[in-house]
């Protein structure tokens, strides 16, 4: 069931001898992914055989990995019609994406494209006027804002998108904060950052981690995952922040805070993870120590001043590998490795985070699509309700070997809580 209407790598036919090839691979990896995504199977066991999608036109633009087939297929399964594209012109898995068209689904992604494809993929993917959306970071939400394209729902993955939504002064449509989600904020953007930076790193380049001072820049949900991975192997740790909360909490458990012209001249590796704009810029650049190594994590690629080491006559841009690129400033014994190009170090040169975690994410994403089209919410960002935040933790605690303790009615009332929670608002 070849998908009509798709783009994927260098315009493959799905069912070309090469197409065949990524296809069954996306299929395979899948598969394996799904196996690792229990909260999406128990989701699709209990509302399957109802199909409440039915009728939903779907448009995603959200990283594609063999663990978004697993909710693009899951989303299928509730009924709806689904488009997809990716909201990254570097994470796309390119046979996670022949997957998906090889079984019928219109997707416009492959790994590398240009800004200029990544906004034609965009809205190649809007172009049936969708019902819904799934965004990761708001371009597809910008998109339809900006064409006037009516939707009757939006869910929001990431802390940078919930902030760009909340900071328009209206929406003419209800936008469900997925981000926010406890087993979201907490899960995906700390644990899952834990684990897939370091393969990011690794693929990147051989710079042993134990022992370097690794700066941190933003010590949110994301960057506490970043320290723990990497104090955890080793490396003196210093963290960069604005919020003094956050800031206090770093030197509470452990790490140094400076700001970043004092940590460039002493840092051996340097992560971005604040989803804000020229935390490292030129300056810094020019005091960091020869054979320094940067990273973001951060949503966007405007984090690090990727263009002044692009653009400036005096720095030579020498390719190691594909996304691995070193600067060297000529007449001078300094270069600069930078991964990714700036944008994603994890999906651009890793898989991104493992599939267990995203199960957390894409639960989220499903709850969210299921009340969105139900109706009820009015325009604005909105958060799922706490008791579905829970059912997806729940939903994960078996798998995992842990088993709750069930309160009494005498606890319950004691706490004022319904037995079956939820139990913090």
């Amino acid at each position: 069931m070849v998908a009509v209407g798709y783009k994927i790598r260098d315009g493959l036919p799905v069912d070309s001898e090469r197409g065949r090839e990524l296809a069954e691979r996306g299929r395979l990896e899948t598969a394996l992914a799904r196996k690792e995504m229990p909260g999406i199977a128990e989701l699709v066991a209990e509302y399957g055989e109802k199909k409440p999608l039915l009728g939903a036109r779907i448009a995603g633009c959200l990283h594609l990995t063999v663990e978004t087939a697993v909710l693009v297929t899951a989303l299928r399964s509730l009924g709806a019609s689904v488009r997809w594209c990716s909201c990254n012109v570097f994470s796309t898995e390119d046979h996670a994406a022949a997957y998906l068209a090889s079984e019928g689904f219109p997707v416009f992604a492959w790994k590398g494209m240009s800004e200029k494809e990544y906004w034609e993929c965009i809205a190649d993917t809007v172009s049936i006027s969708p019902d819904l959306i799934i965004d990761d970071g708001g371009d597809m939400t910008k998109y339809v804002l900006d064409q006037g394209i009516a939707v009757k729902g939006v869910a929001e993955e990431t802390t940078t998108g919930v902030r760009l939504l909340k900071q328009r002064e209206s929406l003419p449509f209800p936008a469900i904060a997925v981000n926010d989600l406890i087993t979201k904020s907490q899960f995906d953007n700390r644990y899952g950052c834990r684990e897939s930076l370091l393969a990011g790193l690794m693929q990147g380049s051989g710079m042993m981690i134990g022992g370097k001072v690794a700066v941190v820049a933003g010590y949110g949900d994301v960057g506490r995952g970043c320290v723990e991975a990497l104090s955890g192997l080793g490396a003196r740790v210093v963290v960069t922040e604005i919020d003094p909360i956050a800031a206090y909490r770093a030197v509470m458990e452990g790490f140094e805070v400076m700001t970043m012209d004092e940590a460039a001249l002493i840092g051996d590796l340097f992560i971005t993870a604040t989803g804000c704009v020229s935390v490292i810029e030129g300056r810094h650049l020019e005091m960091m120590k020869d054979g320094a190594l940067l990273a973001n994590i951060g949503h966007f690629d405007w984090e690090i001043d990727v263009s002044y080491l692009m653009k400036n006559p005096d720095i030579e841009r020498v390719n190691i590998k594909p996304l691995v690129d070193k600067f060297a400033w000529r007449g001078r014994d300094k270069c600069l490795l930078l991964l990714g190009e700036g944008r994603l170090v994890n999906l651009s040169l890793a898989s991104g985070h493992p599939s267990f975690v995203m199960s957390n994410s894409f639960c989220g994403q499903i709850l969210a699509m299921l009340e969105l089209w139900k109706g009820g919410y009015s325009p604005g960002v909105h958060k799922l309700p706490r008791l579905l935040d829970e059912k997806i933790a729940r939903l994960h605690l078996k798998p995992l070997g842990a088993k709750l303790t069930t309160l009494t009615r005498k606890q319950a009332e004691y706490l004022g809580v319904s037995i079956e929670g939820p139990f913090k608002t």
